[in-house]
């Protein structure tokens, strides 16, 4: 990289930090609702067992969740396997490990190749089927026999899904009894603007690929730029990850996960996921229990990615989250623990009253409005409290959100 370029990296962060320093404020200041919930959060997790999955010669780090007893029940023969997104590693699914594993479910996680603990590969080898290929190998090294599976992916994941399914066509139903598609696509990112607006987004996919292959050699040029600008850095994460106020403590844990990636594997993937489309394997989830969920202010993948999912594969239970961003795992972990866990208890009552492939029920899509749920509790609660000075208790059962059709 020249010095003029080198320069210009530098002013780009100042700039940045100038554009960005009052919503930067806004964010590290205005987040009571997110002290509510807990700014000292711990992300760590100790899985019951370590496995290696070989993949072309790379080796990938995977973790097993033993299921926690539940009184009673015998213990379910199905795998849960979450595949995480681009930048991201196993750490995104801090909260659904741990409510898929309560709810009696063996729980399986990897990190993709050169991200989280998995070795890096050939930069070539950073492609859309090698992730396929590589979630084949996991489920070889730590899915025992033929215990059934349901495949979970976010982003990326989803897409490693798809690929798996391309080639391997013939575990979809057998197998595979179920996948749930979070926050991904199934092609056209190329024409994304990532909510810039359509010219600089233009802008910014004609440069972007080449400003990563550049800036993949100048690893420590980055980190240093990324250690100068913090507060800028918490602000894009927040921006393009999250679409209402979350604890600082889950930006800075999204954050170590995205700038913990190389550059040079960032920038490999880049191309491939923007050249990404497999829309045509869709249909091949026809005949299992699918779930997509999406947000309605996800930057990276918008909510017409999803829709596009659920016209291929109509029998889908289709969640859309109001104002969430693409990371919904770590912004609304509640709604995707619940929605996992009733996912996989479809999949396994399907696949209990037939060993061949079945139609999966038809499911009306539905919005959660998660907006709708905040005003509701707002308004029993001061009805509790205006109730109370009168002396008596008020009445009322529980909110899920409104559901509506769109």
């Amino acid at each position: 990289m020249s010095a003029l370029e080198r320069g210009l990296l530098g002013l780009g962060v100042g700039v940045a930090a100038t554009a960005a320093g009052l919503a930067t404020d806004r964010l590290l200041r205005g987040r009571r609702t997110a002290e509510r919930l807990g700014t000292e959060l711990d992300f760590t997790d100790v899985p019951d067992e370590e496995h290696v999955a070989i993949s072309g010669e790379v080796p990938l780090h995977v973790e097993v969740d033993h299921p926690d007893p539940v009184p009673g029940q015998q213990v379910s023969p199905v795998t849960v396997v979450l595949c995480h997104g681009y930048t991201h590693n196993r750490a995104v699914w801090h909260y659904q490990r741990q409510a898929l594993r309560k709810a009696g479910y063996r729980v399986v996680l990897w990190d993709h190749r050169g991200h989280g603990l998995s070795e890096a590969g050939d930069p070539e080898s950073y492609t859309i089927p090698q992730l396929g290929r590589d979630l084949c190998a996991v489920l070889a090294e730590a899915v025992p026999g033929d215990d059934p599976v349901v495949l979970v992916g976010h982003s990326m994941g989803g897409m490693a899904v798809m690929s798996l399914a391309e080639q391997h066509p013939e575990l979809l139903g057998d197998r595979v009894i179920g996948a749930a598609f979070i926050s991904t696509s199934s092609g056209g990112l190329q024409d994304l603007d990532f909510g810039l607006g359509r010219n600089l987004g233009r802008v910014v996919h004609k440069l972007g690929p080449g400003a990563m292959r550049r800036l993949s050699s100048q690893q420590d040029l980055v980190d240093r730029t990324l250690a100068a600008g913090k507060d800028v850095e918490y602000f894009l994460v927040h921006r393009y990850s999250f679409g209402t106020t979350v604890p600082m403590a889950i930006v800075q844990h999204t954050a170590q996960m995205i700038f913990q990636t190389r550059m040079e594997v960032i920038s490999a993937f880049l191309p491939r996921l923007l050249a990404h489309d497999l829309r045509a394997v869709l249909a091949r989830f026809d005949g299992i229990e699918t779930l997509v969920m999406h947000g309605t202010q996800d930057r990276i993948t918008p909510r017409e990615h999803g829709d596009v999912l659920v016209t291929a594969m109509p029998h889908a239970e289709y969640i859309v989250v109001e104002g969430a961003g693409h990371v919904l795992p770590l912004e609304f972990p509640d709604i995707v623990d619940r929605e996992l866990v009733g996912l996989v208890q479809r999949a396994e009552r399907a696949a209990g009253t037939s060993r061949g492939r079945h139609r999966a029920r038809a499911v009306a899509k539905h919005i959660v409005d998660i907006h709708a749920k905040d005003r509701v509790a707002r308004a029993r609660e001061g009805v509790k409290r205006t109730s109370g000075k009168r002396g008596r208790s008020a009445g009322g059962g529980s909110s899920s959100g409104s559901k509506v059709s769109p």
